[in-house]
């Protein structure tokens, strides 16, 4: 089945070519809608505007799905040596070694990635030109199951402490089963100090609503309790992109949301889909604070007064 001719798409300067665009890489299941590979190349160029900032300059580890969500899975952090030349690239240091990760800078290289079956994007919390020093924090909220409830009062309990912190914070669906929330940085933080204060607010959470929350990176240990993850924020590991799609039925979006909004009897995990998720993305619902990057020290000597180690 050639599942459509090639599909010539326009993308600033450059014109991407998509192949078999009526392939399908949703299928439809109950209430799921079905969707191709031309609808996911639709909907990113909808959401480019939205998308892109969130991308720039970032190494990226792409969830690449060819034979549709249910085929096989690989996770792709090395860029073949087969994508075009004007893909930027990120030479990244690793243990034994480097690896070439693929950056998205523009609509054409979102495009092609899409081409490629790049169903989800996962990106670094640093940029290509401080990649030691995060400009992002980030909090997974992490049901044990799918009760979405607990994810809701987590982020209201997660909301306060930042708050009596003085940090700001980004509030995100993740198309899968929580919520994440970002706390934009000022970039003068190597990883490890910032996990450290991330591991310390969360335990500062877990110990105050112990039967609610925890830390416990092993699931046999956590129980029913929500778990709050920190360990993304480190080198070389991965979040989710605002905007990006999830490999799940129906094609859900990460989605960045108001805090107004965590209120909103209708919210789940999974609220949007690439349906309408460009119709939220047009509320600009972080509104610019992601460029309130601020520096961890007064922060962190607050939480320490606050757990009585000041």
């Amino acid at each position: 089945m050639s599942d459509g001719a090639p599909r010539r798409v326009r993308a600033g300067r450059r014109t991407v070519e998509v192949h078999r665009p009526d392939k399908v890489l949703f299928p439809g299941d109950g209430d799921a809608k079905e969707y191709t590979k031309g609808d996911l190349v639709d909907y990113h160029r909808s959401v480019a505007p939205f998308l892109l900032p969130h991308l720039r300059g970032r190494p990226l580890m792409l969830d690449r799905r060819p034979d549709g969500v249910d085929g096989p899975a690989f996770m792709q952090k090395n860029t073949p040596d087969s994508y075009p030349e004007w893909i930027t690239r990120a030479e990244v240091a690793k243990e034994g070694g480097t690896v070439v990760h693929t950056v998205c800078d523009d609509t054409a290289t979102l495009l092609y990635l899409v081409d490629q079956a790049s169903i989800t994007l996962h990106r670094w919390l640093s940029r290509t030109d401080s990649l030691e020093r995060p400009d992002r924090l980030v909090f997974d909220l992490d049901p044990s199951g799918d009760d979405f409830e607990a994810v809701r009062e987590a982020a209201r309990l997660l909301a306060e402490l930042l708050d009596e912190l003085k940090l700001p914070s980004a509030l995100m669906t993740t198309g899968s089963r929580g919520l994440h929330v970002v706390v934009p940085l000022n970039g003068e933080h190597d990883f490890d100090e910032v996990r450290a204060f991330a591991r310390e607010a969360a335990d500062t959470l877990a110990e105050a609503h112990p039967g609610r929350l925890t830390t416990a990176a092993r699931k046999k240990d956590r129980g029913d309790r929500l778990y709050l993850d920190v360990q993304r924020n480190a080198y070389a590991q991965t979040a989710v992109a605002p905007y990006t799609v999830r490999a799940l039925p129906g094609a859900p979006v990460a989605t960045p949301i108001s805090w107004d909004q965590l209120d909103d009897p209708g919210l789940t995990a999974r609220r949007w889909t690439i349906a309408d998720a460009v119709d939220q993305a047009r509320t600009d619902p972080w509104a610019g604070l992601l460029r309130r990057g601020r520096a961890l020290g007064p922060a962190r000597r607050r939480l320490r007064a606050l757990r009585g180690h000041g």
